[in-house]
């Protein structure tokens, strides 16, 4: 049995290998000609993707361990980020910010330059201040911002090119509560007003079907404390799975099925701790694109993406979905050059998705757009090189952590070797 990555479109032959101790770790490393790591296969990019070893850490031993100025925690790297929340919040602690799952592994979601939403908030990548890695050589060794810095900055967002980080030094703030609203607003008056609605919010993203005219906008504020919520699940799973299912077999019927859907009820109001509250269920398997867009292009992007499916009237079945995110210095980070409007393109995992995608990605890289690593992307690597000023530093910096390439694989080989 081999392994696959959430969505079942990336496979490998070998089954991923759970050592139970660092030194198993070490010595899998050591031994192995190529080796990859993997998380929660969130990721629908090959990343992951061996034909030698796949290792995941979620069984090595490890603890939480606070600093004094509790500012600081270092964190086992396998542990998903629910796990990890749930430790931070028995602690009095959180993490400022999370995306909307939260199944991920706290080294995969870092490697990727995974986020949530906040115009003052950035990635979980920005959020590191030490890892503690197994190297090429199978050694460990720890960098941050005073020991091998260069190391550190690469190993930000590493894309897993620098070593199997086994432990990492996190930032955390005082544990929170957050109110979450959902609300139906037309599109046009979204679109209008987003900019100010963001200024209001601690939080604040929406999804639109881009055959419909409104838009679900949701919104995250502290509040004061109050009882765990119940668990949800994505947009009353369902019945969109059953609206997907008629939508699969008879593509030509999604724009009257969107327009349907949001003629439904779909507010609602949650209280409760902030990392119970930050993710939703996601069961229906999808395929994923996401392009970070520069902030101020980000919702003029998103209507000539709506505006061509509709003119087409092509069957794009889930909606976008639309975020904000803060400017960083990460190397490899898309929010290294400001901050950025997050859009990300769906599609149900039965129906086609590769031509669309590499439709709508002309459109957002003609914005001057990036894509999040993880998600479906077409770089080569003159792209990457024209996108990212730092990358021949990034690879310098591989070059001399892993000599051999033996954290390569023929997907990120082609962009960084």
């Amino acid at each position: 049995m081999g392994w696959s990555n959430w969505s079942g479109s990336v496979t490998a032959a070998p089954a991923a290998v759970h050592p139970q101790s660092e030194d198993e770790l070490a010595a899998l490393v050591r031994a192995a000609a190529s080796v990859r790591a993997t998380g929660a296969g969130h990721s629908f990019m090959p990343l992951c993707e061996s034909d030698d070893r796949i290792v995941a850490l979620d069984a090595l031993p490890g603890e939480l361990r606070i600093a004094a100025d509790r500012r600081t925690a270092h964190i086992p790297a396998g542990w998903s980020i629910k796990r990890l929340t749930a430790a931070l919040w028995a602690e009095g602690l959180a993490l400022a910010n999370q995306g909307d799952v939260n199944p991920q592994s706290l080294a995969g979601a870092m490697a990727t330059g995974t986020h949530g939403t906040g115009v003052d908030l950035g990635s979980l990548a920005a959020m590191a201040r030490g890892f503690r890695l197994i190297g090429a050589d199978g050694e460990a060794r720890w960098c941050d911002a005073d020991s091998e810095p260069d190391l550190y900055q690469a190993q930000r967002l590493s894309l897993g090119l620098f070593g199997i980080a086994t432990e990492i030094a996190v930032a955390v703030v005082p544990a929170f509560h957050l109110a979450e609203r959902i609300e139906k607003r037309r599109w046009d008056e979204v679109r209008e007003s987003f900019d100010d609605l963001a200024k209001q919010h601690r939080h604040i993203e929406f999804w639109l079907f881009p055959h419909a005219d409104h838009v679900i906008l949701k919104t995250l504020d502290p509040c004061d404390p109050c009882d765990p919520p119940p668990s949800t699940t994505d947009m009353e799973e369902t019945a969109f799975r059953r609206v997907l299912d008629v939508a699969a077999r008879l593509p030509f019927l999604t724009p009257w099925l969107q327009r349907g859907m949001m003629k439904t009820d779909l507010s609602g109001h949650r209280r409760g701790p902030a990392h119970a509250i930050f993710p939703s269920d996601r069961t229906i398997r999808f395929e994923e694109m996401e392009y970070e867009m520069p902030r101020g292009a980000g919702l003029d992007t998103l209507a000539e993406v709506v505006g061509w499916i509709r003119r087409r009237r092509l069957p794009v079945t889930f909606p976008f979905e639309y975020r904000t995110v803060a400017a960083d210095d990460i190397w490899m980070s898309p929010m290294n050059a400001g901050p950025v409007a997050a859009i990300s393109m769906h599609q149900y995992a039965k129906m086609p998705w590769a031509g669309l995608f590499a439709d709508a990605e002309a459109i957002f890289r003609g914005h001057g757009g990036r894509p999040h690593w993880a998600k479906r992307h077409t770089l080569a690597r003159a792209d990457v090189d024209a996108l990212y000023p730092m990358a021949e530093r990034y690879r310098a910096v591989r070059r001399a952590a892993d000599p051999s390439g033996k954290f390569l694989n023929p997907h990120l080989e082609a962009l960084f070797s």
